[in-house]
């Protein structure tokens, strides 16, 4: 079983490598946006609470996402692996996915990292918000908080999935299947 931590800033393009990744690899993908807006579209309990955190460009809560991840990752118990795209984003949250596989008899195999220059990341997000209608993606001061705490609360797990062997970074500008290849080249060495 392979279990992948795609990690990166809000724009980075996880969601569209994701795409071609569980394609290649045979993986389950768990977004957490995605698990968030389906929530947030049926009006789970769990889906009100993180849309009030999502409106004002916050970062959900660890309980209320780890909640909902624990919930899919139950959901699809014969699957080969799990690509995890936008989570962990804080030390408790991947200490909380630990233990949550470990009880599963599995672990991360591996984070990559798509890394890219903010201002690159905020025009993108911007022009995501025209054709997306997502609100947190229209405005610039929501963005570039979202960044704020990205920096403070998620920058950490590189240090974290370092130590343990299990970082590595790619370049996230360049064409789609520039990118794609870069993941796969790491993806396909681990």
């Amino acid at each position: 079983m392979i279990n992948i931590v795609l990690f990166g800033k809000p724009g980075a393009g996880k969601g569209t490598q994701a795409e071609f990744l569980k394609g290649k690899y045979n993986l389950t993908h768990l977004s957490t946006g995605d698990i968030f807006r389906f929530n947030i579209k049926n009006e789970t309990e769990l889906g009100k609470l993180a849309k009030t955190y999502m409106d004002k460009g916050d970062l959900v809560p660890d309980e209320v996402t780890i909640q909902m991840l624990q919930s899919e990752v139950d959901n699809n118990p014969h699957s080969a692996g799990f690509l995890f795209d936008g989570f962990p984003r804080t030390l408790a949250q991947a200490g909380a996915l630990d233990r949550f596989l470990e009880s599963k008899g599995q672990q991360i195999t591996a984070t990559v990292a798509l890394e890219a220059d903010d201002e690159i990341l905020v025009q993108r997000l911007l022009e995501r918000g025209k054709t997306s209608g997502r609100p947190d993606d229209q405005d610039e001061e929501k963005i570039r908080n979202r960044y704020q705490e990205y920096n403070e609360k998620t920058a950490p797990l590189m240090g974290y999935y370092k130590e343990q062997g299990k970082f590595y970074a790619v370049d996230g500008i360049g064409s789609i299947a520039e990118i794609t290849e870069r993941l796969s080249t790491v993806i396909d060495n681990l």
